[in-house]
């Protein structure tokens, strides 16, 4: 493994036992803006563990976090692309299914990316070029057509005004695949793309901290990333998200 990536990967572990761990008493919730967009004090340490360990990492790379942006995405340079906790109303919920995304990302293409799921102990990584890996098992997306799938979505709840497409969409999918599936986290829903686990995962809006990393283990993993009009990903600005294995074509 990249020692850099490795070294990635040591600190996330770390941060992620600092989530299993939390005190629930000491979660200090807070709104931010849009529907059901919480914040808690666990994830501003977190980032803030991040920094801190990602600098020392890579000194000469620039930070940007969800709670609260250090710097401006730019199309050069190096940029870490994080999301402290992914799923905040999952961990709020004591639901167990959140995770820690950490993308590096060099001249506005993904190098590295890890994402952790504390809960289970999976620890997914990729290295540009190099493949993906779960705890050190290599991943490949599956090769099963629609009416086999199994497809995830998220509903963009900070959106309301996306609801009725969103769910709209998730039934004429749930209509030709085996069933569908709304986790809460967008960063697992794409491992669970590039393990097999599912063949589709869709959200009308994401922020780059939510698919950074993940679309790197898709796209290492042989599955397909783009928005829902089938151009690239941005790293600057939210946009929607389509993964997918490389059999089954997307609804209209």
């Amino acid at each position: 493994m990249n020692p850099e990536l490795e070294s990635i990967c040591e600190l996330v572990r770390a941060c992620g036992q600092f989530i299993k761990d939390a005190d629930r008493s000491q979660l200090h919730v807070d709104a931010k803006g849009g529907h059901a967009n919480f914040v808690t004090e666990y994830d501003k340490q977190v980032q803030e563990r991040l920094r801190v360990g990602l600098r020392e990492i890579m000194p000469d790379a620039h930070f940007v976090g969800e709670e609260g942006t250090t710097q401006a995405f730019a199309p050069t340079g190096k940029f870490f692309i994080v999301d402290p906790i992914d799923g905040t109303t999952n961990f709020i919920k004591d639901y167990h299914f959140s995770s820690i995304s950490v993308a590096l990302v060099v001249d506005n293409a993904a190098e590295l990316g890890v994402i952790y799921n504390p809960y289970t102990d999976e620890m997914f990584c990729a290295q540009q070029g190099k493949g993906a890996f779960c705890n050190g098992r290599r991943l490949h997306v599956s090769s099963e057509p629609l009416e086999n799938a199994i497809i995830v979505f998220g509903t963009a709840p900070y959106h309301e005004e996306l609801n009725e497409k969103t769910f709209s969409l998730a039934y004429s999918y749930f209509r030709k695949a085996l069933d569908i599936r709304r986790s809460g986290s967008a960063a697992l829903d794409l491992c669970t793309i590039a393990a097999g686990r599912a063949e589709l995962f869709f959200e009308l809006i994401l922020s780059p901290w939510d698919y950074a990393a993940g679309t790197l283990i898709v796209e290492e993993a042989g599955g397909l990333v783009s928005d829902c009009d089938g151009r690239p990903l941005a790293y600057d600005r939210p946009c929607s998200v389509l993964a997918r294995n490389n059999v089954i074509q997307p609804l209209a």
